[in-house]
């Protein structure tokens, strides 16, 4: 999956074929004029981002003890309060945890990072990169995509969830409060949470870090505090306990499912936000404190619940002393607050992987950190999954109904998770099918477990994630869709490089000073260059035809960056290769290229398209026309580029699709 935009907007190139007769490459700190961020090692700085990933990924997963237990107990679906279903729920939350969240996404799936991006879009890449199969490619493509769509609706529920849930812990201190009050604090809170976005998650980490520290400490220490109330939770640990749960509910122990898999709903948000933090700081962060935080907490609330059966409405604030209440209160907000940042910054991530990958339109990305290169803020995606999750707080009103809602889509990238590193298990890393097909199964048969209890919330609002997904894969792929038409329509009308310099031989065109850069996707003549030759029969001293190539890496490495190609006439063809996780930037690719020693004398030609319905081949009329809306509202080709404004020419034309 190769893109490189040339115009408004641009096709994608053809695959990278470029020459490699005259190759000048350089390393990525010398070939864009300043260094490149190197992960470091050292302990001091592994263990501060570990205390900020704890704020920026672990905060779904560590506000889970608000309501995940509840909604088993008290929920639409809810068991009665017996010890058997207690230490049954206790023991599928424990081994969900252990299963699903350390051993597939610590120890197995952020093994399969894309040159330290994770998430579903970097895994499908990587999967990509590795295929030899060209049957198999369209279905890996076809389940990444939904993958990633899904994961932008769960990323509107968590914040809504989380702080609303974390708010209606008032009731219990004020129990006059009304739902509407609860409902616009929630709003307001959310409101400030997606305008600090732009301080990035360098910055937010290192202010959410500290306080959820505090947070999963809280949680370990009210555990404790109840655990002595009934030691017999314990004993939940053996997997025992969750067959007899199984044995004495039947099929209403199934479909508990459901709310057991609250617990692990920030997994897939771990592994997309890897790019942020790393691998070691994240598997510290969990193993070191929040996994057992969040065991000693389930913990003391069955027990809380087996002494007090008749306290199930909500048992993580009424197990505290009342003393505590307010201030759990207030901490409880905070960690909410903050809990919705993994899947805030988790999309962000995806965005900018879907742009480059040539998924979603070009969107202005901005780069909040000198030291971790994956530290994003996509301003558009940001007041996007604002307006959803405010929108979510004013429809369902309280967080038990939108429970229902949560869980479906996440489920569902999960397992589409579990397919793609299997693929890339056998693919990329060489194992046996003998290897693979077992390791699949011991993720996938739990995960198909919780999506078929998931599947029993589509009508209480489950569609709504279910309906957001299908969106964006339709948009998705109509984008994709339209740039793969855009690209054919362009080689179609492509004039071969030697036809155009016989042109010129036989016009004998006026050639003016300075130089010209045309942006193009193909090793052809680039429609602007033939349009403006035609029309104002001039050509500059120096061509240069500049193709940028993006990977299905998330970065390029250092030999295959620049190939440099010098041609006739005063030509010169420039390739450079780009990681879906890089900001390309045409000056200093030039200028690093020894192509062109500065832009004041330099003009970037880029073409602009409009796009007409044709009776041809392609899509249908209504996806034409969201293509073009799409394109009309990308992100300029001068902006996303790094060009200067005033150096700028666009020459239009019409293109059928």
């Amino acid at each position: 999956m190769s893109g490189a935009p040339s115009g408004e907007p641009t096709p994608p190139p053809a695959p990278d074929t470029a020459p490699k007769s005259s190759p000048l490459s350089m390393p990525y700190s010398k070939a864009f004029g300043h260094s490149a961020p190197v992960p470091r090692t050292d302990r001091a700085y592994v263990a501060k981002l570990a205390v900020a990933a704890v704020g920026v990924v672990y905060g779904d997963i560590g506000t889970s003890p608000l309501y995940a237990l509840r909604e088993c107990f008290h929920g639409a679906h809810a068991v009665p309060i017996t010890r058997t279903n207690v230490l049954g729920v206790l023991s599928l939350m424990i081994w969900s945890l252990l299963l699903i969240v350390t051993l597939k996404y610590l120890v197995y799936v952020l093994r399969a990072d894309n040159k330290g991006e994770g998430g579903i879009l970097a895994l499908m890449a990587l999967a990509m990169s590795k295929m030899k199969s060209r049957a198999l490619r369209p279905v890996v493509v076809a389940c990444g995509i939904f993958g990633a769509a899904l994961l932008y609706g769960d990323g509107a529920i968590t914040p809504a969830i989380t702080v609303l849930s974390a708010i209606e812990g008032l009731s219990i201190a004020i129990p006059a409060i009304s739902t509407l009050t609860v409902g616009i604090i929630t709003s307001l809170i959310l409101l400030g949470l997606f305008a600090i976005q732009k301080r990035g998650t360098a910055g937010i980490g290192n202010v959410f870090g500290p306080i959820m520290v505090v947070w999963f400490l809280v949680l370990a220490a009210l555990g404790i505090y109840r655990v002595g109330e009934d030691f017999g939770v314990l004993l939940s640990v053996l997997p025992t306990y969750a067959l007899a749960f199984f044995l004495e509910n039947g099929v209403h122990g199934a479909i508990i499912l459901g709310s057991v898999f609250l617990v692990v709903t920030g997994g897939e948000a771990l592994y997309a936000d890897l790019g942020h933090f790393g691998r070691r700081p994240i598997q510290s962060a969990w193993l070191v404190l929040v996994l057992p935080a969040l065991i000693l907490n389930y913990f003391g609330q069955g027990a809380f619940l087996l002494s007090h059966p008749d306290q199930a409405e909500n048992p993580f604030f009424l197990m505290a002393p009342t003393m505590f209440l307010y201030p759990l209160v207030v901490l409880a907000t905070a960690a909410s607050v903050i809990a919705s940042q993994a899947l805030i910054s988790g999309a962000f991530s995806l965005t900018h992987q879907a742009t480059m990958l040539g998924l979603l339109p070009r969107m202005n990305i901005l780069h909040t950190s000198a030291d971790e290169r994956g530290q994003i803020y996509v301003p558009a995606m940001n007041w996007m999954l604002m307006l959803a999750a405010i929108g979510l707080v004013i429809g369902f009103e309280t967080s038990s109904r939108l429970a229902s809602a949560y869980g479906i889509a996440v489920t569902l990238t999960m397992v589409i998770t579990t397919l793609l590193a299997g693929v890339y298990a056998r693919i990329g890393w060489g194992w046996s099918l003998e290897r693979v097909i077992p390791v699949t199964l011991l993720f996938l048969l739990p995960e198909l477990a919780f999506l078929g209890a998931n599947m029993t919330k589509i009508r209480q609002g489950g569609w709504f994630p279910l309906a957001l997904g299908v969106l964006l894969f339709v948009t998705m792929t109509t984008w994709q869709r339209g740039r793969q038409i855009l690209a054919q329509r362009f080689r179609e009308q492509m004039l071969p490089i030697a036809d155009f310099f016989e042109l010129i031989r036989v016009e004998l065109p006026a050639r003016v000073p300075g130089a010209a850069v045309f942006m193009t996707s193909a090793e052809g003549t680039p429609p602007a260059l033939l349009r403006n030759f035609m029309h104002n029969r001039v050509l500059h001293q120096h061509i240069v035809l500049l193709t940028v190539t993006m990977l299905e890496s998330a970065r390029a490495a250092e030999h295959e960056r620049i190939t440099v190609e010098r041609l006739e006439h005063g030509f010169t063809r420039v390739i450079g290769r780009y990681g879906f996780m890089e900001q390309p930037n045409a000056p200093e690719l030039l200028a690093r290229a020894g192509v062109m020693s500065s832009i004041e004398h330099t003009t970037f030609f880029l073409g602009r398209e409009n796009f007409i319905a044709a009776e041809r081949r392609g899509m249908s009329k209504w996806r034409i026309h969201l293509f073009a809306g799409l394109a009309r509202n990308a992100q300029s080709a001068t902006k996303f580029f790094g060009i200067p404004p005033d150096r700028v020419m666009e020459i239009g034309a019409q293109i059928e699709l």
